[in-house]
């Protein structure tokens, strides 16, 4: 939106517009949720990329080139998805954050409320949100996660010594999708800022000036708002993508190997709705085989989703373009995702996962 250059105006999910008309239009809790002027209700930062992306084609979130669309869909996935686990821990395993956490969470739900309040509704959330399972908060396991993340933070930093966004002199997708983990967790909470201004401080002023309006920031007023020209990756992108794949994303291929061989037993046809009463559902347990190993695995069937869209648009390619793209990324975890065939195409119905 503020790319774009849309008006808009943001609210809290306190406001009573959330909960007696968009919450209950779209049947689900999550937010971000964006009411149009016309009334309809679109859930999910993917889905509104998509909406805006069809009313609003100036400054295009997506290239038209299959390299730099390819890797744009796939940060939909690895940098939407894959870094969750990163920011999740790092958020809850460190005492320093609970504070600011707490008291955010609070002001999110009653925004004029005394600091009493704040803490008592932000701890509801605090309390939940922790209870979905930790490891033990140790010097040691606190030590790697800062490790990890620094690990990262170099990349980024690297990334941005020459450029102002990942795929040239215009914001993305990709950038977009990274926001959720490196702004709104590892950007906010104290112990994550304190490592991103520490060691990633060009990674610092790239989360602050994807927060206004402008488009060409003054680092690189030379760089023209626009995407590199015929069709450059640059290979400090593909570094942190390749690296948050061999971190997180092997959770990503298998649940497309275990979705693909759910439903081909199940024999489900078009129509198919997967769990109409979850928005967010996970399939049973399934063993499948990986690189020669036998796992089982639950797929997340909102992250398959997520994943199609890129399985999608790569497989559409024609052979020269596919092998492009391979040769950009190497034959590890990205390349073994892209690959895996899209057998039953999954749809968005209604904030509710439908096979198509």
């Amino acid at each position: 939106l503020r790319k774009k250059g849309i008006p808009f105006v943001e609210r809290l999910p306190s406001d009573p517009m959330f909960r007696n008309k968009v919450r209950p239009e779209s049947g689900s809790h999550r937010i971000p949720q964006m009411l149009t002027p016309e009334g309809l209700v679109v859930q999910d930062s993917v889905e509104i990329v998509d909406y805006l992306e069809s009313r609003f084609p100036e400054v295009p979130a997506f290239p038209r080139t299959p390299r730099q669309r390819t890797v744009a869909h796939l940060m939909e996935l690895l940098g939407g998805e894959g870094l969750l686990r990163l920011a999740w821990l790092h958020r809850w395993m460190f005492d320093e954050n609970q504070p600011f956490v707490t008291m955010d969470f609070g002001r999110s739900f009653k925004p004029q409320g005394i600091d009493e309040e704040l803490a008592h509704y932000g701890s509801l959330i605090s309390d939940r949100m922790s209870s979905y399972g930790l490891p033990k908060s140790t010097p040691e396991a606190r030590q790697e996660l800062d490790a990890t993340y620094i690990e990262l933070l170099k990349l980024f930093d690297a990334h941005f010594i020459d450029h102002p966004y990942f795929l040239g002199g215009h914001p993305s997708a990709a950038d977009y999708a990274v926001m959720g983990a490196m702004h709104a967790h590892m950007g906010r909470d104290p112990a994550g800022l304190r490592l991103m201004q520490n060691y990633g401080p060009r990674t610092f002023r790239w989360m602050e000036h994807m927060l206004v309006p402008e488009i060409q920031s003054p680092e690189f007023y030379s760089t023209p708002i626009e995407y590199l020209a015929d069709d450059e990756v640059p290979s400090t992108a593909i570094n942190i993508l390749n690296w948050i794949a061999e971190k997180y994303g092997e959770q990503f291929v298998l649940g497309a190997l275990a979705f693909n061989q759910a439903m081909s037993r199940q024999e489900v046809a078009s129509g198919y709705e997967l769990s109409p009463e979850q928005d967010q559902p996970s399939l049973a347990k399934e063993a499948v085989t990986y690189r020669g190993k036998q796992v089982q695995h639950s797929t997340n069937l909102y992250q398959e989703w997520l994943g199609q869209r890129a399985r999608i648009y790569y497989q559409s390619l024609n052979p020269e373009q596919q092998e492009s793209i391979r040769e950009t990324l190497g034959d590890g975890t990205l390349m073994d995702l892209l690959n895996v065939p899209v057998s039953y195409s999954i749809a968005r119905v209604n904030n509710r996962l439908v096979v198509v």
